[in-house]
């Protein structure tokens, strides 16, 4: 049975109003929210990272970031490819080449080259001052790249016809990746502007990223320490390497810095805590500012003579070892001035196995320097062209530090300069 329903004019006016109350409910309720796919969802996981801890939030608001989120999520979004381009399209007006998705194979690459192994032609590449180019930090040892003769500072403009400026930092370093046997072509520009086309057969790389040896004199046994990267073991691995060397009697040790374009900057802190003695190491800087210096613990595993070896392969965490050993006057730096990348950046697993990598701070040396594009000047410039087998027959500039090396030695135990010294510091003087 149907309620029974007041036909006066007032129950009229109250069913109407009620009506109306429950319309205007119904519009001013906000709409369920729709759930995100798992695509999109790395999208957002990606704009948050960025959002939570980029270096720069100040650019934020002259590239419109919160407008880039919705613009990405505006678009199909339904696998993962989708979800990468999204991504790399709403990193792109950071115009900070650091800041960057890795697929979950660059990713995985990455982590094994942090754990001490690679496959490939062995090229660590980078963006320099114009931040676009593909340039060649280092050629790893013994690698296919290293044979051929690639130098630090070579431009890489194609792989396999297909122009790195378009690819990017990451697809070019995932050209070169492929299954061992396999070749590839690369167009190179050389540091003084010659074009050349090669071809490298991929392998696996030993990247074994300490390596020692004692150098003998007349009058001394040094020993020579080379670091090529900073990844997981290494500092466990310059421990055992500097008591080696203590144990076998050197008198000082040349630390070998060259073509090495960092890796975990945990690494260079602990290695430099190697060498200093509760002096600063380092200071970085965050997104709010704040300064956050980081100092040497009490007591040495080496305080004996040393000089260190460096390049323009001499990047990032290297780097804040080099302006630690230099700024603390520790160690006489020689070689040519670094690579020039004071910037550190996290990478964090996304929900799907790839990686984004963000830049989070700045660092300073000890003394104040900013050394983004700019690099570390060594003490002493070395004669050029540059060795091309850091540590090999033949290095030229491994004798050089051998030289100057002794002639601290010989300082220390004189008061008078040595011959060597001597003629050292006037080869030095002709050449900076």
């Amino acid at each position: 049975m149907l309620p029974i329903v007041n036909h006066s004019g007032k129950g009229l006016q109250r069913l109407g109003f009620c009506l109306t109350s429950l319309l205007l409910c119904c519009l001013l309720s906000p709409a369920p929210a729709l759930a995100l796919n798992d695509a999109q969802q790395l999208v957002v996981e990606s704009w948050r990272l960025v959002n939570q801890s980029y270096v720069d939030p100040s650019s934020f608001d002259s590239i419109h970031w919160k407008r880039l989120r919705q613009k990405a999520l505006e678009k199909t979004i339904e696998s993962s490819e989708q979800a990468y381009s999204a991504i790399e399209a709403m990193l792109e007006p950071l115009d900070d080449p650091y800041t960057r998705l890795l697929r979950p194979d660059d990713y995985s690459v990455m982590k094994s080259s942090n754990s001490g192994s690679l496959s490939g032609v062995g090229l660590q590449l980078g963006h320099h001052n114009d931040e676009t180019s593909v340039v060649v930090i280092a050629a790893l040892e013994g690698s296919p790249a290293a044979d051929a003769g690639v130098v630090s500072g070579t431009s890489l403009l194609a792989v396999n016809g297909e122009p790195t400026a378009l690819l990017g930092l990451e697809a070019t370093a995932a050209r070169l990746r492929g299954d061992i046997g396999t070749q590839v072509l690369l167009t190179l520009q050389s540091p003084i502007g010659e074009t050349t086309e090669i071809t490298l057969e991929r392998r696996n790389v030993d990247l074994r990223p300490v390596r020692t040896r004692r150098l003998r004199s007349d009058a001394h046994t040094l020993g020579h320490l080379r670091i090529t990267q900073f990844s997981e073991g290494v500092p466990k691995q310059v421990q055992e390497a500097l008591q080696e060397l203590s144990d076998k009697g050197v008198e000082g040790v040349v630390l070998d810095l060259r073509n090495n374009s960092g890796g975990l900057v945990s690494g260079g802190l602990a290695v430099a805590d190697a060498f200093l003695d509760e002096e600063p190491i380092v200071e970085t800087r965050n997104r709010e500012g704040i300064a956050d210096p980081i100092q040497a613990n009490p007591s040495t595993l080496y305080d004996g003579p040393m000089v260190t070896l460096v390049n323009t392969g001499t990047a990032s965490a290297s780097e804040i070892l080099a302006g630690a050993l230099q700024d603390n006057d520790r160690s006489l730096l020689l070689g040519s001035p670094t690579f020039g990348k004071g910037l550190i950046q996290t990478l964090t697993n996304l929900s799907d196995g790839s990686g984004l990598a963000v830049t989070v701070a700045g660092y300073v040396t000890p003394s104040g320097r900013d050394i983004q594009g700019l690099g570390i000047t060594p003490d002493r410039l070395l004669d050029e062209p540059e060795p091309l087998n850091p540590g090999g027959e033949g290095d030229r500039w491994l004798t050089d530090a051998a030289r100057v090396l002794e002639a601290i030695i010989d300082r220390q135990n004189s008061d008078t300069p040595s011959s060597a010294e001597t003629e050292i510091e006037q080869e030095a003087s002709s050449t900076a």
